[in-house]
C-alpha cells in the first residue's frame, strides 16, 4: 500500500477528485457534506492499473483548519497538490506548499483540477514555478476534470509512476504510529487510526501509548477496512486497543514499540526558511499528527532550542514545522538535531552549543554522537535515532564510550590512584566509589572497566599493588611482630604499636588487608593464629581454665582473654558456668 495526502486551497476540488478516483466518500461528517467543505481528515483508497493500492488522506483546505491538514500530511511520504484551473494559485495553495516544504516532503504530483472550466495551462505554469522552488522540485502535472472524467486515466497512470518512485519502507524499524483519529466501537472498545510509516504491527503486540503509564495490547487490526493479523508499512491502519479508555487517546498521541523511543520536551533544531532571529518567542510545533506549543531560544543563525509544551517521542533527523497560529502562517521547517541536549547554564554555553550544532545535519552517526556525548548507553542512543549496529568501544555493560575520552579517563584514573596512595600510604587503595565521583562517571561499573594491570580492584578499592596491600603497611606490621621472640601467640604491646605509628586507622587498614586479626583495641595477632590456637587448646584436658590456656599458648592474659572470647563467638569453645572452657564437638573431631 502507498499513502498520499491531498493539499491545496479550499474549494479547489480535492475531495471531488478523491471521490472520482476511488468511488468513495472521503468526507466523514454530515456537516462537511451539508456545507460542501472538508473540515477534518478524510480517507479513501483505490487500486491502480499496476495493482498498487493507494490510500488517500484528504485534508481540509480552509485556513481555519490548517492544524487538521498538518495532522494528515505529517506522517505521509507523498502529496497530491491540487490547484483549480479557473482560480490558479491561491493563499492556501501557498501555505499548504510551505507546509510540505517545511516537513521535507520530496514526492508529489501536481493536479490541475476543474480543467473543464478554464484552460489549465496558466495555472499549471504558475503552480510548477511555485513548487519548483521547494523540496518537491520539478513535479509531473496532470490536468483533469472530475465532472467530465477527462484526464482521470492520465492521473491514475501518473499516480502509478509517483508511487513507484517512493522509497521502500523500513520494515525492521520500530513502530511509531501517530494517531490522527480515535473512536469507540460497541463490543470492541477503543480504536485508533494513523499512517504506519515504518515497521509492522501484529495482533497481540504489546505497545507503549504516549501519555498512558502502562503498556497496551493490540486486540485487532484493519487495513482499508479489511481485518488483518499483520499490517506492514506503509499503510493506513486501524488498531483496536485492549486496556485503554477512549478518553486517554487524542490526536497527536503515538503508539510505540516498547523501549525504542525517548520522550523529550527539549530539542535542538536547525530551522529552514525564516531566520531564527525573526521567529516569535512562542510558536506551535507540528510533527507527525501532533501539535504542541513551543518556546524558542535562538542559538545560531539557523539553530534554536525549543522547549515543548508536552513530551513527544522524537528522534534525531525528524522533520517538523513551526507555525504562528495567531498570524496563521508557516514560520519554517525544522530538522531535529538533538533530543537530549546539554544544559546551557554556564556563560558562553549557548555560543558553544551553536558551534557544535553547526556540524550536525540531522543524520546521526554513532562515532559522532559518542564524540559529543563521551559516554552513553546503547539503548539510549538507539531511542534517540542513532544507529548502534556499527563498531563501538563497549565500556561496560550497555555503556558505549568515545575512544579518546575513554583513554583520557584511564589516564586520569591511574593518576588519581597514585595520588591517593601518596596521601594515604597505609590504605589498601582508593575506594572505587570515590573514583567514580572524581571522574564524573554515571555508573560504578565504568570504574571497574577502566582498571587495567598493574591496577586492580579488590574489595571495592582500586590499588596499584599486586596484592592490593601497601608495602609500607606490610613493613610496619612485620616490625611490630619482629621483637616477640618467635612466640606465635604473643601480641605487640600498645606502646610498641604507637612507636611504629600503627594507630587505630592503620590497624583497621591492616585488618582489611588481612595482615592481622583484631582481638580487642590495640590487641592483634597474625591472621592464622586463632586457628592454630585451636589445635593447642584441643590437646588440653577438657574442660580447661583460662590459666591453663594462657600457659599452653605461652601468652599473656591481655591476649588470652579476648582470644578465648573470639573462639567462643566462633563456636569453637563453650564457656561453662564455672568459667572453664570446653572444646565443642566439631573442634574435638579436628584433633
Amino acid at each position: 500500500m502507498h499513502v498520499v495526502a491531498t493539499a491545496g486551497h479550499v474549494d479547489h476540488g480535492k475531495s471531488t477528485l478523491v471521490r472520482a478516483l476511488t468511488g468513495m466518500e472521503p468526507d466523514r461528517w454530515a456537516e462537511e457534506r451539508r456545507r460542501g467543505m472538508t473540515i477534518d481528515l478524510g480517507f479513501a483508497w483505490t487500486t491502480l492499473a499496476s495493482g498498487a493500492t493507494v490510500a488517500f488522506v484528504d485534508v481540509p483546505g480552509h485556513e481555519r483548519f490548517v492544524p487538521n491538514m498538518l495532522a494528515g500530511v505529517g506522517p505521509v511520504p507523498a502529496a497530491l497538490m491540487v490547484v483549480a484551473a479557473d482560480e490558479g494559485w491561491m493563499p492556501q495553495s501557498a501555505e499548504h506548499l510551505a507546509a510540505l516544504d517545511a516537513l521535507g516532503v520530496r514526492h508529489a504530483l501536481l493536479v490541475v483540477a476543474r480543467a473543464d472550466l478554464a484552460d489549465p495551462g496558466p495555472a499549471t505554469a504558475e503552480a510548477r514555478g511555485e513548487i519548483g522552488r521547494t523540496s518537491l522540485g520539478a513535479v509531473e502535472a496532470v490536468a483533469v476534470s472530475a465532472v467530465t472524467g477527462a484526464g482521470l486515466d492520465d492521473l491514475r497512470a501518473a499516480l502509478d509512476r509517483l508511487v513507484s518512485r517512493l522509497p521502500e519502507p523500513d520494515l525492521p524499524a520500530p513502530v511509531r504510529l501517530w494517531i490522527d483519529r480515535s473512536f469507540t466501537i460497541k463490543g470492541a472498545g477503543t480504536v485508533v487510526t494513523g499512517t504506519l510509516g515504518a515497521g509492522r504491527l501484529r495482533t497481540g503486540d504489546e505497545l507503549e501509548l504516549t501519555g498512558v503509564p502502562r503498556p497496551v495490547r493490540v486486540r485487532g487490526l484493519q487495513a482499508l477496512g479489511v481485518p488483518a493479523d499483520e499490517v506492514r508499512a506503509v499503510a493506513r491502519v486501524a488498531v483496536n486497543l485492549r486496556g485503554v479508555e477512549r478518553a486517554a487517546v487524542a490526536r497527536g498521541s503515538a503508539l510505540l514499540t516498547p523501549g525504542r523511543f525517548r520522550g523529550t520536551d527539549l530539542i535542538d533544531v536547525r530551522v529552514h526558511g525564516t531566520p531564527v532571529a525573526g521567529l516569535p518567542a512562542t510558536l506551535m510545533l507540528h510533527t507527525g499528527a501532533a501539535a504542541v506549543p513551543v518556546r524558542v531560544r535562538p542559538l545560531g543563525a539557523d539553530t534554536a532550542r525549543l522547549r515543548l509544551g508536552s513530551v513527544l517521542p522524537l528522534v534525531i533527523g525528524d522533520r517538523a514545522l513551526l507555525r504562528d497560529p495567531g498570524r496563521r502562517y508557516v514560520a519554517g521547517g525544522v530538522t531535529v538535531l538533538d533530543v537530549a541536549p546539554p544544559g546551557l547554564a554556564r556563560r558562553g554555553a549557548a555560543a558553544a552549543r551553536a558551534a557544535a550544532l553547526s556540524g550536525m545535519d540531522g543524520h546521526p552517526d554513532l562515532a559522532g554522537e559518542l564524540r559529543r556525548r563521551l559516554l552513553a548507553r546503547r539503548e539510549d542512543l538507539a531511542a534517540m535515532g542513532v544507529p548502534v549496529a556499527g563498531e563501538a568501544l563497549v565500556a561496560a555493560g550497555g555503556w558505549l564510550a568515545d575512544p579518546q575520552h575513554w583513554a583520557r579517563l584511564r589516564q586520569r584514573l591511574a593518576e588519581e590512584v597514585d595520588s591517593y596512595a601518596h596521601r594515604h600510604p597505609l590504605e589498601p587503595g582508593i575506594p572505587a566509589e570515590a573514583l567514580r565521583r572524581l571522574l564524573g562517571l554515571p555508573d560504578r561499573a565504568l570504574v571497574d572497566a577502566l582498571v587495567q594491570p598493574p591496577l586492580a580492584v579488590r574489595d571495592g578499592r582500586v590499588t596499584a599493588g599486586v596484592s592490593g596491600v601497601p608495602p609500607e603497611l606490610v613493613a610496619l606490621v612485620d616490625a611490630a611482630f619482629a621483637d616477640l621472640g618467635g612466640r606465635p601467640y604473643a601480641a605487640p604491646e600498645a606502646h610498641r604499636l604507637a612507636e611504629l605509628g600503627l594507630g587505630a586507622r592503620q590497624l583497621a587498614a591492616a585488618v582489611r588487608a588481612g595482615l592481622v586479626v583484631r582481638l580487642a583495641d590495640q590487641v592483634v595477632l597474625r591472621p592464622a593464629t586463632p586457628e592454630r590456637a585451636v589445635e593447642v587448646l584441643a590437646r588440653l584436658p577438657q574442660p580447661f581454665t583460662l590459666s591453663a590456656a594462657r600457659q599452653a599458648l605461652d601468652t599473656t592474659r591481655r591476649v588470652a582473654v579476648p582470644l578465648l572470647q573470639l573462639l567462643d563467638d566462633r563456636g569453637v569453645t563453650r564457656r561453662l558456668p564455672d568459667d572453664r572452657r570446653q572444646m565443642t564437638a566439631p573442634a574435638q573431631a579436628q584433633r
